[in-house]
């Protein structure tokens, strides 16, 4: 078959030449996976189904490889868990009902491949796409948030892609108008190739406004409206995302979407206000996978079928072959179903927000998704074929080999804990430690981004959870935090997972939230691998159980595959973004205390046991081994309660989860958080916890927060601590007038020394 034949290869042209020869290996497909397409239709595939289902049946688009572990997440939900889900998994995101007639959705998803190859337009179209996903529920986006993983802070490669990714995110996101309120920023040699670049978008709704992707009605007009399509993205879900990078594959590395951020903003006027007038019966963002994913998906949801012209579909580049445009990801373009009663409004809100669009088809009763090129038929398919029912696969999975040996190699007595300090030391220690790559202060990037914008943020970073306000009447919000434990997943994927989710569980309760719901990205390598499998398989079912012992559904979410170069995976990456409830954002408990707090009581809540294995001290002498910290997610429940309750009652002016770092890293960075100092006591816990002043400070155990409680509530605080049998301890007090973080009788560590080592390393490599 020439170009040109394949170019404009016909269904009737397809039927009569069984044997042409198809490119479907360059395109991602596996042979047996183009067999499967053969049988489906009867026939070989037209070139433009052959690009249609390459882009559906990728890893990226139809998670062939994960969904038998996903299903997991469906099957282990309880009626009261799925009280307030009101859309969950399988649409563009799922949607919580928070009260008094508000529904909140958000999602979380990967853009970490392009984000290599181009990290400006990579980071910046990950987080348009995530928006518009949020637009086609229905909601208007109202906050954004990014957790990103980079390669080794000091290799001559790192400072290309941070200072592209952090500009990407920036440079999108500030021109939205969309507060960035919160995310993660590490720093890990396993990321060198592979960075992450994972966006979360949160948007708002009446419960009427809620919007689903289906194409029903006979006779409703599909219409595609909003920028043009390009040659930008071709290939992108089903190549870039679902293979690993190797260099003696340049075909990996396609071109990379290009995003335009005031496009997206009138596109999101536009659809809420064809949202307000009820003018639009279904909608779709075009993503992943372009026109195939949209057509297909909206079909497959449908009562019918579909028929689409493609000649109509106005373009950037008239030289695009049908297959191209098929497979085109352009960015900032929606697919919406009309009614023909609607179509004369729905125009007239284009022109007003002068929004191309162009009318491609209509919905029929066929059963079918039919596509024409020129007056001749290219696709003829069962949607649900393309979108829904392609390929699964129960890959092998094994405990690597290798496992024995690291769960073995404990740090605790390691050569890497030969010089562990004590006294004196501890304090140069603790300056050390938040000098770090992954302790030191994030204002470099985050001051990129706005985070105040539209006027409803009522927390960001470096607290513990981003909150907005939903409400102005009632002060009504919501509170999200993202989190994850690359290294203890590496260590115990299944522990890990339930380490990231507990974590998460426990910013948003710092915050004075109720946990409701999570979403979740999971980044991992090649699921080819049967010890990458096994991590997967082992990450999802803690992630399931967590959620099923927490009472927190998951409502949506990502995989990210292939994640490795040259046989190198990255660490085992779930991470997990937790939503809560704020009945009055003016409740919020920020995560350090201020001046005005003077001579108020600081206790520590938990106990601490000899859990160094993982942590960010092992890291910083560079051991990585052992067993993760344990995760008792019934304990981590009640103190949730306990955090929400004392917010809401006003016993605690501040609060401050203890996570990486241990427990130095919390007190420091509530010293750091307004510059106010404290005197601390370490001798009485440490005692009674059995462990010594290191362990204390530097141990990562779970279920601990450090909390300001005002004299005048030190009994409430102790009465409801002890009536729910939760560990605590008095360990000092804050002192406006010190200036240091005093550990009373071992050191005492100046702010402005602590503060220049904190704030000055990101700047010192990046600045």
């Amino acid at each position: 078959m020439t170009e040109q034949q394949f170019n404009l290869d016909t269904v009737e042209h397809a039927a009569k030449t069984p044997d042409e020869e198809l490119p479907w290996a360059e395109l991602g497909l596996k042979e047996d996976e183009f067999r499967q397409i053969v049988r489906l239709l009867g026939r070989r595939p037209t070139a433009a189904e052959l690009a249609m289902y390459s882009v559906m049946w990728s890893e990226h688009c139809s998670y062939k490889s994960s969904k038998v572990h996903l299903k997991q997440f469906g099957q282990k939900v309880t009626e009261e868990m799925k009280r307030d889900l009101m859309v969950g998994i399988g649409e563009n995101a799922g949607v919580t009902d928070i009260g008094g007639g508000w529904a909140v959705t958000f999602k979380i998803e990967s853009h970490n491949h392009p984000s290599y190859v181009e990290p400006y337009q990579g980071a910046a179209t990950g987080v348009g796409g995530i928006v518009r996903d949020i637009i086609s529920m229905g909601a208007r986006p109202v906050a954004v948030m990014d957790p990103l993983r980079f390669g080794d802070i000091d290799h001559p490669d790192t400072a290309r892609v941070v200072h592209g990714v952090v500009a990407g995110v920036g440079g999108y996101g500030n021109s939205l108008g969309l507060p960035n309120i919160g995310g993660e920023v590490e720093f890990d040699p396993c990321y060198q190739d592979n960075p992450l670049v994972n966006a979360l978008a949160v948007g708002v709704m009446r419960h009427e406004d809620i919007r689903l992707a289906n194409a029903s009605g006979v006779g409703n007009r599909v219409i595609l409206f909003g920028a043009r399509t390009g040659g930008d993205g071709i290939g992108g879900a089903s190549v870039l995302a679902s293979e690993s990078f190797d260099d003696a594959k340049p075909s990996k590395r396609p071109a990379v979407q290009v995003g335009d951020p005031f496009a997206e903003k009138v596109l999101i006027e536009c659809c809420l206000e064809l949202f307000k007038e009820s003018v639009v019966e279904g909608i779709q963002d075009l993503g992943a996978a372009g026109i195939s994913c949209a057509t297909s998906e909206l079909a497959s949801n449908g009562e019918g079928g579909m028929h689409v012209d493609l000649t109509k579909v106005l373009l950037r580049d008239p030289t695009l072959t049908p297959g191209e445009i098929l497979m085109s990801e352009s960015q900032e373009r929606m697919m919406a179903v009309v009614t023909p009663q609607n179509l004369g409004r729905f125009e007239q809100i284009m022109d007003k927000w002068d929004v191309e669009y162009s009318v491609l088809g209509e919905v029929n009763d066929s059963g079918r998704l039919t596509i024409e090129w020129g007056g001749e038929i290219i696709v003829d398919v069962d949607p649900r074929t393309v979108a829904h029912d392609g390929p699964t696969y129960e890959r092998p999975l094994a405990r690597p080999d290798w496992q024995d040996a690291v769960v073995a190699d404990h740090f605790a007595g390691s050569a890497a804990d030969a010089d562990r300090p004590s006294g004196a030391d501890l304090g140069p220690a603790i300056v050390e430690l938040m000098s770090s790559p992954n302790l030191c202060s994030k204002a470099w990037v985050t001051d990129q981004y706005d985070r105040y914008v539209q006027g409803n943020t009522a927390m960001s970073q470096p607290d513990d959870a981003g909150v907005i306000r939903v409400d102005e009447q009632t002060g009504l919000g919501v509170a999200l935090s993202t989190d994850a434990t690359p290294r203890y997943a590496y260590l115990d994927p299944y522990e890990g997972a339930k380490a990231a989710l507990a974590e998460a569980y426990r910013n948003v309760s710092t915050g004075g939230a109720r946990p409701v719901a999570v979403s979740d990205c999971l980044n991992f390598g090649s699921p080819e691998d049967p010890a990458i499998m096994w991590q997967f398989a082992e990450a999802v079912r803690g992630l399931a159980d967590g959620c099923l012992e927490l009472g927190v559904p998951v409502t949506g979410g990502n995989v990210s595959l292939y994640n490795q170069t040259g046989g190198r995976a990255i660490n085992p990456t779930p991470v997990v973004a937790m939503m809560g409830v704020m009945d009055d954002v003016a409740r919020r408990t920020p995560s350090g205390w201020e001046a005005d707090q003077d001579g108020q009581a600081i206790y520590l809540l938990g106990t601490t046991a000899e859990e160094l294995d993982g942590s960010e001290w092992a890291r910083l002498r560079g051991h990585l081994g052992g067993v993760p910290p344990r995760v008792d997610l019934a304990r981590e429940k009640l103190l949730g309660d306990i955090l929400v309750n004392m917010s809401r009652d006003g016993m605690i002016d501040s609060a401050h989860d203890v996570a990486a770092g241990g427990l130095a890293a919390t007190l420091a960075e509530a010293c750091l958080r307004f510059g106010v100092g404290a005197r601390i006591g370490l001798g009485e816990v440490a005692e009674r916890d059995g462990v010594d002043e290191f362990t204390l400070l530097f141990s990562e155990s779970q279920g601990r927060v450090v909390c300001a409680v005002p004299r005048t509530e030190e009994v409430r605080f102790k009465d409801m601590c002890t009536a729910r049998d939760y560990p605590f301890a008095r360990i000092g007090v804050v002192d406006a007038q010190a200036g240091a973080l005093d550990l009373q009788g071992i050191a005492s560590v100046d702010l402005d020394e602590l503060r220049a080592g904190w704030a000055g390393t990101l700047p010192a490599r990046f600045a």
